[in-house]
């Protein structure tokens, strides 16, 4: 489907065991807006139609009426701008979440991001805990200008932090504790699980730390590393190759800056075979960072070669056909899997 389609699609909340309620990766998101919002008086929220309009995939709708425009503030298109402001805001007490349109939109506020927002608590102790949300990746055929993963350009920068839920649960937590946190933090969300992932989010206090990776499936053969989309992707394989008898491991980093190295390692050295899969292109993308991690820390434990799967070196595809043969997933993570067993 187009990024367009489903944006005023109904979605229902079901309640599950005390404490928890399935909702979608999207439902999640907004979920944890609400919360922090009604907890402290000091979130705002801010961005380009994400008010009346709700925002451009409905993540925000609502909250304009439950809030008022003085914390749901609509936004021109200028991020550079909406970047900058919430900085100030931050000085003043606040603690504003920006929304990026989309993620490929977050370069024409880089200027703010990483050389301000960045580098100011460095020079002068001042903290800067702005949140900025950025709906990244692809899959929904919307072209090379808004299907982009370009978190490595921000886990390159000191002074940023940076995380990628994968699942509805981390979607809430992650974002709890982005808001919290008194550090700038990117937010990258995988707009191709918005409305196709659904899941039990615990209700209120359910913080999930930034910095620490998860072991979404334990096995012993070969361990899957991936973050955000490519997760679920690394488990459908997983599955696929336990059937055939290999137990697989898959490691959820979700946060990509701090990398949780502990267990990186300890995932290393368990399976002594690696495979480490994320969407955005190869090239000194965050899996390059976790392969030199394992080869600086856990390379007499392996028993094959560090294998990436990623990205081509182009832009994103609009063409289904050509974004799907981009793209890698679950029968392309099988393959790479497969190779490195037999290795």
């Amino acid at each position: 489907m187009t990024w367009d389609q489903g944006l005023h699609k109904a979605t229902t909340v079901l309640a599950g065991e005390q404490g928890t309620r399935e909702l979608t990766y999207l439902e999640a998101i907004r979920a944890a807006l609400r919360y922090e919002m009604q907890r402290d008086q000091r979130v705002l929220v801010m961005g380009e139609d994400i008010g009346v309009y709700g925002g451009a995939f409905k993540v925000t709708q609502g909250l304009i009426e439950e809030f008022g425009e003085d914390r749901v503030i609509d936004t021109p298109m200028t991020e550079l701008a909406m970047i900058y402001a919430a900085i100030g805001m931050s000085f003043e007490g606040f603690l504003p979440v920006v929304e990026m349109q989309f993620a490929d939109f977050i370069s024409t506020g880089f200027d703010a991001i990483v050389q301000f927002a960045a580098t100011n608590h460095f020079r002068w102790r001042q903290p800067v805990p702005i949140t900025i949300r950025a709906p990244g990746g692809g899959g929904l055929r919307a072209g090379p200008f808004h299907s982009q993963s370009n978190e490595a350009w921000f886990v390159h920068t000191p002074g940023l932090k940076v995380v990628a839920p994968a699942t509805p649960a981390d979607a809430y937590g992650l974002l709890l504790s982005a808001i919290r946190d008194p550090n700038p933090v990117i937010y990258y969300e995988t707009k191709y699980l918005y409305r196709s992932l659904k899941g039990m989010v615990p209700e209120g206090e359910a913080l999930v730390p930034i910095g620490q990776a998860a072991v979404r499936r334990s096995g012993e053969e070969l361990s899957i590393i991936a973050y955000g989309a490519m997760v679920q992707e690394a488990l459908s394989a997983a599955n696929e190759l336990e059937r055939a008898g290999h137990s697989v491991e898959v490691i959820d980093l979700r946060t990509l800056k701090p990398l949780d190295e502990a267990a990186i390692v300890a995932t290393a050295r368990k399976t002594g075979k690696v495979l480490i899969v994320h969407e955005a292109n190869r090239t000194c993308g965050v899996g390059a960072e976790v392969a030199a991690i394992i080869a600086e820390q856990a390379f007499e434990y392996l028993d094959g070669p560090i294998t990436r799967l990623a990205a081509p070196d182009t832009p994103v595809p609009y063409s289904p056909p050509l974004e799907d043969a981009y793209r890698p997933n679950a029968a392309k993570i099988l393959a790479a899997a497969r190779e490195l067993l037999a290795y």
